[in-house]
């Protein structure tokens, strides 16, 4: 039996408001909150909620057959808790189940594994006690922000205590190799990683709806025949993906619902597949190999690296200015100034100052609200020199003789406050 190990990565990143260098000194509300909250909710209808009420069907149809596994970001959570709470409870209903997984991240969908091996794992505790408290569940496996791993971020995550966690098969990486099998980190062989079918799962996330693709329309027959194809080599198949895909990029009109909602039978009726969760995948098969990244790698782009995030001056600058904060921030130790910092440090703000062209420029346009890398920069450094200097003024006034009134970067934490409700134990 082959094991079918889903995955869906939820994040939405808290994004900034048009701020100009007239703003510094004056103004230091920096979300568009009008824009997250639509998108949120229009996102919520499109995509969340008719997917995890599907999902539910399915789990109870299957009883207990059918499994997936979810990591969501702590900004994703936070604006669920703002925006749309109803998104949570569905969540919490997957989460009594027994048969959906939530995987451990960076709480900020950061890329502080990159940098700070500190902040790093400040971030993966706060995700943690996140899960708790929404979902009543203690992460056993861990996913880094866009499947970011090497080998040394593997060992730190195998130090945190997790023994399994998901990467992309790049093919740079694997060689000869197969993404079909379940790996060792080479540092520390105790911790298994998951290596992504891009293949397979690009066809649901990208081909689905391209009519001009050879192999539309993909039919959940079809699409468990190749899966469970003898010339499909290996014991695992790990399809990753966005959970956005559903509803989002690939539309409702298009079929994709209906694709999901007849998969589970397709692919249990062939007799030689079963679905398995993260955890239940790295602990049922033995690690085929050793795995070396000497280079992080990621599910990103042509390139499978960290380019999209840290490929050019404007990205890089923008990236050494802010974690050059870092000691700053936990001086101050403010929930405030923690709140800002958390949203500064998504991975998202530097995906929008890519500079890259031909097929993944297209990408990268698809998902960036400005008109250019250059735009997206200036923005986020003005925002980032305005926090810069209220934490300056924050530091002069807490060091200060005389009492002195803290100064309070907003936009207030409270402004994500969790409403009230009923949690659902694992």
């Amino acid at each position: 039996m082959k094991t079918v190990c889903l995955y869906f990565q939820v994040h939405q990143p808290l994004r900034l408001k048009t701020y100009r260098f007239f703003n510094m000194g004056k103004d230091h509300n920096y979300l568009d909150v009008s824009v997250n909250r639509s998108i949120m909710q229009r996102v919520a209808a499109e995509c969340y909620l008719p997917m995890n009420n599907l999902l539910l069907r399915l789990i109870r149809e299957n009883e207990g057959a059918f499994k997936v596994t979810f990591s969501i970001s702590g900004l994703a959570i936070e604006q669920f808790r703002s925006y749309t709470p109803e998104v949570l409870d569905s969540f919490r209903e997957l989460a009594a189940t027994g048969c959906v997984e939530f995987l451990a991240e960076s709480y900020s969908h950061s890329l502080s594994s990159l940098i700070s091996p500190e902040e790093f794992k400040s971030e993966v505790d706060a995700h943690i006690a996140l899960m708790k408290e929404e979902f009543g569940y203690t992460p056993t496996s861990f996913r880094n922000t866009e499947l970011i791993y090497s080998d040394q971020i593997g060992e730190q995550v195998a130090a945190m205590g997790f023994r399994a966690m998901l990467a992309e098969g790049a093919r740079h990486i694997l060689g000869w190799k197969s993404p079909n099998f379940v790996y060792a980190n080479s540092i520390d062989q105790k911790l298994r990683v998951l290596l992504r079918n891009y293949k397979l799962s690009d066809d649901i996330a990208f081909r689905f709806s391209n009519q001009g693709w050879g192999e539309w329309p993909l039919t959940a027959d079809k699409y468990a025949g190749w899966i469970a194809d003898d010339n499909t080599t290996g014991e695992v198949v790990n399809l990753f993906m966005d959970y956005e895909t559903f509803g989002e990029h690939q539309k409702a009109s298009c079929g994709i619902f209906d694709f999901v909602a007849a998969l589970p039978k397709a692919m249990l009726s062939t007799g030689k597949l079963q679905f398995a969760t993260v955890t239940e995948t790295a602990a049922n098969n033995q690690p085929s190999g050793v795995l070396y990244c000497t280079h992080a790698m990621s599910w990103a782009d042509e390139e499978r690296d960290v380019t999209a995030w840290l490929g050019n001056e404007l990205q890089n600058e923008a990236f050494g200015k802010l974690y050059g904060l870092q000691e700053k921030v936990h001086a101050l130790n403010s929930p405030d100034f923690n709140y800002v910092w958390n949203f500064m440090k998504a991975s998202d703000h530097f995906y929008y100052m890519a500079t890259k062209w031909f097929s993944d420029g297209d990408v990268h346009s698809y998902f960036n609200p400005y008109d250019s890398a250059y735009n997206a920069f200036i923005n986020y450094m003005n925002v980032l020199s305005d926090f810069a200097n209220e934490m300056d003024l924050a530091l002069a006034e807490q060091a200060a003789p005389a009492p002195a009134k803290k100064r309070s970067c907003a936009p207030k934490k409270s402004a994500a406050k969790k409403p009230a409700a009923k949690k659902a134990a694992k």
